[in-house]
């Protein structure tokens, strides 16, 4: 059985639904990426210079230097060992290796919530990357999961940014604890959660302030809010997940350094995966960073936001090779 089919068998595990939402949120990765691959490996023969050519490519879509060097390194190894002499078959051979280097510690992919008690989410990242809408989208999420979740909102120095979670408050049904535009983020958090714990809520969701060009007192006021977290929940904040823009490519890469540098990072939620077709920065986070992708935004909609699945985002971007495949098996 090849690979093809067994990527198609573990995708169907999943409703048909999410797999939509991928194929289509990828669908300029997959056009821009895959369809370069296509015009490659319709050469006569594998050589230097289409491996070189391939090492461009996938540059270009934003895997990143290092990841690029670490996948055709193995592509190179795999041809030798199978003994591989039609570029036809490298598309396939190349999925099974990004499947591999994406898969990692698949426990690492799931959300670390508290197993009984109040669950502290602490969400970072710059201005204008979707923070506070994924917020919401989370919070649409957990409910639907049967959980109670609370909104604080803790970014009280960009404009409309406590208005905007109380629109998503009202969408999602979650209350909202906020204070004045301009009060100490820390103070905010706090109250958070006393009134977690007094409204019996599961989950309290942390907005929090992302203006990166004052970057130290950004810094001190997110350790000074993570020490907060820590001081009224031992155990918490159980995430502290920072959201990036994918369509901002290896810009993010650096952003994350910088905050995992200043409170520590347990996930990544990348938002506008649909809006760029540089999808690969997925795969440079993955290695590059070590850090989980937890979350993808792939669309809009609420639903759009969807749990990061490693067989779904290969299966997407290889979905119009795999629909070759079954029509030629036929």
């Amino acid at each position: 059985m090849s690979f093809f089919k067994r990527l198609k068998e573990r995708v169907s595990r999943t409703t048909e639904s999410v797999t939509r939402t991928f194929v289509s949120g990828l669908s300029k990765t997959s056009d821009s990426l895959v369809g370069a691959m296509d015009d490659l490996f319709r050469r006569s023969k594998i050589d230097e210079e289409m491996y070189e050519e391939l090492e461009e490519i996938l540059i270009g879509a934003d895997v990143g230097v290092t990841t690029t060097m670490e996948l055709t390194d193995r592509l190179r190894q795999e041809v030798k060992e199978r003994k591989i002499k039609d570029p036809q078959e490298l598309k396939l051979l190349l999925s099974e290796i990004l499947s591999d280097l994406l898969r990692g510690d698949e426990g690492d992919l799931k959300m670390n919530l508290a197993q009984e008690g109040l669950s502290v989410l602490l969400f970072v990242g710059v201005n204008g990357v979707g923070k506070t809408t994924t917020i919401g989208k989370l919070a649409h999420k957990l409910r639907e999961d049967g959980k109670k979740p609370l909104l604080a909102a803790g970014d009280t120095f960009r404009a409309g940014a406590i208005e905007q979670l109380e629109t998503w408050g009202k969408r999602v049904g979650a209350d909202v604890i906020k204070h004045q535009a301009g009060a100490d983020p820390a103070a905010v958090i706090y109250d958070g959660i006393q009134a977690a714990r007094s409204r019996k809520a599961d989950v309290l969701l942390c907005d929090t302030a992302g203006r990166l060009q004052n970057k130290v007192n950004l810094m001190e006021e997110l350790k000074k809010v993570h020490r907060v977290i820590r001081r009224e929940v031992p155990d918490a904040p159980h995430e502290v997940l920072l959201v990036l823009d994918a369509t901002t490519g290896q810009n993010a890469i650096q952003q994350a350094k910088t905050f995992r540098e200043a409170v520590g990072v347990s996930g990544i939620i990348l938002t506008k995966l649909d809006g760029t077709a540089k999808g690969g920065i997925v795969v440079a986070i993955r290695r590059e960073l070590g850090i989980p992708i937890k979350w993808v935004g792939l669309g809009e909609k609420v639903e759009d936001l969807q749990p990061f699945d490693p067989d779904q985002f290969v299966h997407a971007l290889f979905a119009d090779s795999i629909r070759e495949e079954e029509e030629q098996g036929e």
